[in-house]
């Protein structure tokens, strides 16, 4: 911990959440003379770059003033009356859970925008891409830095509009449809979301989500939490995506350009995970006990069809796509992070928040590699890539093929990487689940979920055997061409997701020192 006066950190806070709003109107205006650089187009996208840089910055300011001696508390908080008829307050504030989350989302829209600049998505004007970027920005930190019920909604629902056009206008085949399939999914889950919510304010007296997690559900009856749970866990759970309200993912993933994928995988699934801990958790816990059983049983069927349907595709001869398969991935890990949370004891809800910052970063660093690959051959298709001997990806660009063995090493849970440790505690946590919910019940879902990790590291063996492995082509072949290895922009975007994932996987009390003492006390009703 570094000494920095709490004015400054609640600056920093505030300019973490408003600054990418106030980016994107400046970017939709015309660039300042001298900082046009040779084309307007280059402006807008070194805004992009300029402005991402600067919350990244705010967030490591942030991160390094955060006391570290008391992260159950929140800190660098702004408390401002806002609609005083219902009690709607501009609240902010970070606390153990919350940090790494703001942190992770800040880096991935960085390195998003800087990849941009070299590699813009075809599309339109760069000029709207840069702007809908920074409100998605701040739509998502802005999600994990309040402290209102109702500013939690209003944050959770302003990522839509921005994501909804970076698929449509920027996306690859089949964008139209995939962009409204998501926005029609996101949009029926949050009004019902909604209605819960307004149960628990109105019930309970307060929208202050601080308050909330101190009354512990003593205001509200257990029907009343059930009824709340029940509404609001649905709007939760398709942002997520839980099974079966998971179909709008694939198909966003696949049609959504490459940094749409990063950080709809890397931050919006986590919007989702967030609000089970951060509101349902602590403010309805007898609700959530009544749900839980349920919620594990949805967690690992989805372990399980994800990565039976990434199985699927990953064979040779069934024409899968590479972007989809990860996308199915998603579903699989998510599962995880809600079998942890289904747990309601520390160890498992420790777990999702770890496995939660793990799949941001593995997932990211995938979808950035799935990118170049598509840029480089034209294709995501794993049969097309593959060819009929291996796609021999570690001799045609080395780097590019070892990234891709490590990213799915990392993915399959490999330990001594960050993948690992977040399953881990999951599965330990639903070992000795806690007190009212049924052991037996949780045990075999242990069990069905230890086998859903045996089957991820099966198909993603299969894609690092057809892809990287084979018989290396002759650089002169005109059916496969050397391909470019990893440029300098690509290495720059890359190497802290690459870097952070290792040091989570030798580290992990870096990140279980935040969320643990957080965790203790939301679980214990705000009692330290």
């Amino acid at each position: 911990m570094i000494d920095i006066p709490d004015t400054v950190l609640r600056f920093a806070l505030l300019f973490v959440v408003a600054g990418p709003l106030i980016g994107a109107g400046a970017a939709l205006l015309p660039a300042p003379p001298g900082l046009r650089g040779k084309s307007p187009d280059q402006a807008v996208l070194r805004h992009g770059v300029t402005v991402t840089g600067a919350v990244l910055l705010a967030a490591l300011v942030l991160a390094a003033g955060f006391d570290h001696d008391e992260p159950a508390t929140m800190q660098a908080t702004t408390d401002i009356s806002w609609i005083a008829a219902l009690d709607v307050r501009l609240h902010f504030g970070v606390d153990g859970i919350s940090l790494p989350l703001v942190v992770l989302t800040a880096l991935l829209t960085f390195l998003c925008a800087l990849y941009s600049y070299f590699k813009m998505p075809a599309g339109p004007s760069p000029r709207a891409f840069v702007a809908l970027l920074l409100v998605l920005e701040s739509g998502t930190l802005a999600t994990f830095a309040v402290l209102d019920l109702l500013l939690f909604f209003l944050a959770f629902e302003m990522v839509l509009i921005p994501m909804y056009f970076l698929i449509a206008r920027w996306g690859g085949a089949q964008k139209a449809r995939s962009a409204w399939k998501f926005i029609l999914y996101t949009l029926l889950g949050s009004v019902v979301m909604l209605l819960g919510l307004l149960v628990i304010g109105l019930d309970s007296g307060t929208f202050d989500m601080v308050a909330l997690a101190t009354d512990n559900g003593s205001g509200m009856s257990k029907s009343v939490q059930v009824v709340a749970v029940s509404a609001i866990g649905v709007g939760l759970a398709v942002k997520t995506p839980m099974w079966p309200l998971h179909s709008w993912l694939p198909d966003a993933h696949t049609a959504a350009p490459t940094v749409g994928s990063v950080l709809l995988a890397g931050v919006l699934l986590k919007m989702g995970t967030y609000g089970f801990v951060r509101i349902l958790l602590p403010a309805a816990p007898d609700g959530m006990t009544v749900f839980a059983p349920y919620l594990a049983a949805f967690a690992v069927v989805g372990i399980i069809y994800g990565s039976l349907a990434c199985l699927a595709l990953a064979r040779k001869g069934a024409g899968g796509d590479l972007k989809r398969l990860i996308a199915y991935s998603s579903i699989g890990h998510m599962g995880f992070v809600l079998l942890g949370i289904a747990t309601m004891t520390p160890t498992g809800v420790n777990g999702a928040l770890f496995a939660n910052i793990g799949h941001g970063l593995i997932t990211g660093l995938l979808f950035f590699l799935v990118g170049a690959l598509k840029d480089r051959t034209g294709s995501t298709d794993l049969d097309t890539l593959a060819r009929e001997t291996g796609g021999a990806l570690y001799g045609r660009a080395p780097r590019l093929g070892g990234l891709l063995a490590f990213g799915a090493a990392a993915s399959l849970g490999l330990p001594g990487l960050a993948g690992f440790w977040g399953e881990m505690l999951a599965l330990f946590g639903a070992f000795r689940p806690a007190a009212g919910l049924h052991r037996g019940a949780f045990l075999t879902f242990m069990v069905i979920a230890g086998i859903g990790t045996l089957l991820t590291a099966a198909y993603l063996l299969i894609v690092v055997r057809r892809v990287c492995m084979g018989a290396a082509p002759e650089a002169d072949a005109p059916d496969a061409p050397r391909l470019a290895d990893v440029q300098a922009y690509e290495f720059a975007s890359w190497t802290p997701l690459v870097a952070l994932t290792v040091l989570a996987g030798l580290w992990p009390a870096l990140l279980l020192g935040l969320t643990d003492p957080a965790v203790q006390q939301l679980l214990a009703g705000g009692k330290a």
